[in-house]
């Protein structure tokens, strides 16, 4: 399996180079962003192994960039902050996964040996479904490239059924999902498919009777 390190730390690289060599992992390393962002586009890794702080450019822009160029290789997501919003912004970006600094290797190995047995598919940053754009980072919503203003329960809702777009979403579904699941009442899917209608157009989330919802066609 080859992986890409990409960390500044030049001490670090050196110690997680000898270590994944010694599991059998074929290592590549880059210092910087625009370094990483290279290696990462022209070769096919199994895996990258990407830190936040970097020079150059940092980590966070490293992904958006190869998210955005459709490349889908697990990114395992190192950095020194560990703060809950900055996790959910490396995974809103597209990273698979996320270790704080100082780290276990042993940790590192198995998240690693991890998403290289998941089936590699697009996890796209940004959410398109006919005329709608959503971005899960920014929280914002374009429809036909204009700004739509939804509230934090409609957004959640819309993101899981462009999430699915590919199928139709039973109403339970979307209450476990959105809501706090079995103790809501099912209406309340109801009410906010309603509220999204009358923000985004009607034909925008379908219903698809006896089964559930979808957005678009």
């Amino acid at each position: 399996m080859r992986v890409l390190v990409v960390d500044d730390e030049r001490g670090l690289v050196r110690a997680l180079q000898r270590g994944l060599t010694a599991e059998g992992f074929v290592v590549d390393v880059a210092y910087d962003g625009e370094q990483g962002l290279e290696a990462a586009t022209d070769v096919d890794y199994d895996a990258v192994v990407l830190d936040v702080m970097l020079p150059r450019r940092n980590g966070y822009d490293v992904l958006r960039e190869l998210r955005g160029r459709d490349v889908w290789t697990p990114v395992l997501m190192l950095s020194a902050k560990d703060g809950e919003h900055d996790v959910a912004d490396g995974l809103d970006l597209g990273a698979d996964d996320y270790l704080t600094k100082p780290f276990s290797f042993v940790v590192l190995v198995a998240r690693l040996r991890a998403l290289v047995r998941r089936p590699s598919q697009a996890r796209p940053a940004v959410l398109v479904a006919g005329d709608l754009e959503l971005d899960p980072a920014a929280r914002t919503v374009l429809q036909d490239g204009r700004p739509v203003d939804l509230t934090a329960r409609e957004l959640a809702l819309l993101e899981y059924l462009m999430r699915h777009a590919d199928r139709v979403v039973p109403k339970l579904e979307l209450l476990d999902h959105v809501w706090d699941g079995p103790g809501e009442d099912l209406n309340v899917v109801e009410v906010y498919v309603g509220y999204l209608r009358r923000k985004l157009g009607r034909d925008t989330v379908r219903t698809v009777r006896g089964a559930g919802y979808r957005v678009g066609a």
